[in-house]
């Protein structure tokens, strides 16, 4: 047991449903919500598990979907397609409809990595797996939607409830769809949670103010001449190539205002002829690509601009030509006050007061920051590190999976913040 989990040690002693039941007053929020969620709980582990198997590409959740939308068909209510048939909202109407609506987002698409995990609930499509916790996403937000569903039934909910089930996260692509056929209209707040295998399961981190970082993708193809070698030879691209990789960070980096914060990932980096060679005949072209990523706002509006110059001025410098593709990725996720303080109560409700922690920014992207950019609203960290695990294992990577208890708190939290809105 890690020492800083100690106020939810009796939790992580037995299934984190138990949290529920633990003296909770009897008009508390926990309380009410107790019964419903540990009643879903073990189900909505063997929904993630199944879409764990049954991974789907960005815009390609077409399975995935149905499943959620057949669960909540099955509650009793009325989930609504996307127009392209990948991504659902789901209403759960509260007790005055003129109260604006709180959304409870969920991403469901997997990632092109392999599955090398040893487990039952394993991969069964080649190339591809849930490496970022979408379907923990996907099971803890329709979780605590058959809850809040079963809670409204039995005396209603002071806050109408909105699900949302976005589509091609990973493309940074679903969101603003889901925004351009008007998900957020009556949406008032919107939650969300980012599986984080850094924080022990049964914690939650928080910040206000950003959360996340700026993504921008770049593709750079630069071509010179090829010809044999000698005095005649004409610009060397391995070497413009290099100097390009090397030199344009830093010229970036240079030119951003103290205080400024910017990483430039080169993901790809060759050079080529087109042509089988011994290495007589010098490349004619080559191709890079890479991320840029800023911690703020104010470094994302500048960065393209250096960026071109910086690779203009060195390219020039070799005698090469650029053509440049940049793509204009993602804001920062920046979480509003208000709904941090509305997570930060829903966990000391549901999980105890020592189930929150604070968590930094990072220089990871995350579409949700084009949904925060129109209503308020807040990501938290889910913790999903089993206490006292010997390894971590990262995002993005083949081995990664989760302590399966975070779906419970997942939905607790996220019903105990419809409740307490």
């Amino acid at each position: 047991m890690n020492a800083g989990t100690k106020g939810v040690e009796v939790a992580l002693d037995m299934p984190l449903n138990a949290v529920a039941s633990q003296a909770a007053p009897p008009d508390s929020v926990n309380a009410l919500l107790g019964e419903f969620t540990s009643t879903f709980e073990s189900e909505m582990i063997d929904f993630r598990r199944d879409l764990h198997r049954h991974p789907e590409a960005s815009n390609e959740e077409f399975r995935t979907t149905q499943k959620v939308a057949e669960r909540l068909e099955k509650a009793g209510l009325e989930p609504r397609l996307m127009p392209g048939a990948t991504g659902l909202l789901c209403d759960i109407p509260g007790l005055d409809p003129s109260v604006p609506m709180l959304a409870l987002r969920a991403d469901l698409d997997a990632l092109p990595v392999t599955d090398e995990k040893a487990v039952p609930y394993r991969s069964t499509v080649p190339g591809f797996c849930h490496a970022c916790g979408h379907d923990v996403h996907t099971a803890g937000v329709l979780g605590a939607g058959l809850a809040l569903a079963e809670l409204s039934k039995e005396r209603g909910l002071p806050t109408p409830v909105r699900l949302l089930f976005q589509p091609a996260e990973e493309k940074i692509a679903g969101a603003q769809y889901m925004i351009k056929h008007g998900v957020l209209e009556g949406v008032g707040r919107i939650l969300a949670l980012h599986c984080d295998p850094k924080i022990d399961v049964g914690r939650v981190g928080l910040k206000t103010g950003p959360l996340t970082s700026a993504c921008d993708l770049v593709k750079l193809t630069v071509k010179g001449g090829a010809g044999e070698g000698g005095d005649t030879m004409p610009p060397n691209v391995v070497h413009a190539v290099a100097a390009l990789t090397v030199g344009v960070p830093a010229a970036v980096s240079q030119q951003m205002p103290t205080g400024s914060g910017v990483s430039i990932v080169w993901g790809h980096a060759e050079a080529n002829s087109g042509n089988e060679s011994t290495g007589a005949l010098a490349p004619d072209t080559g191709f890079m690509q890479c991320t840029i990523r800023c911690i703020d706002e104010r470094a994302w509006t500048l960065a393209e601009n250096l960026f071109r110059k910086a690779v203009e001025n060195i390219s020039a410098l070799h005698g090469v030509t650029p053509d440049l593709e940049y793509t204009r990725g993602i804001p920062p996720v920046v979480n509003e006050a208000t709904s941090v303080g509305l997570l930060r109560r829903a966990a000391d409700e549901m999980l105890g007061r020592s189930g929150v922690t604070y968590t930094e920014q990072s220089l990871g992207g995350e579409d949700f920051a084009w949904f925060v950019r129109k209503v308020p609203g807040a990501m938290a960290r889910l913790g999903v590190r089993t206490p006292g695990a010997e390894r971590t294992l990262d995002l993005h990577q083949g081995l990664f999976d989760v302590d399966e208890r975070a779906i419970g708190v997942a939905m607790r939290l996220l019903s105990g913040a419809a409740l307490l809105s």
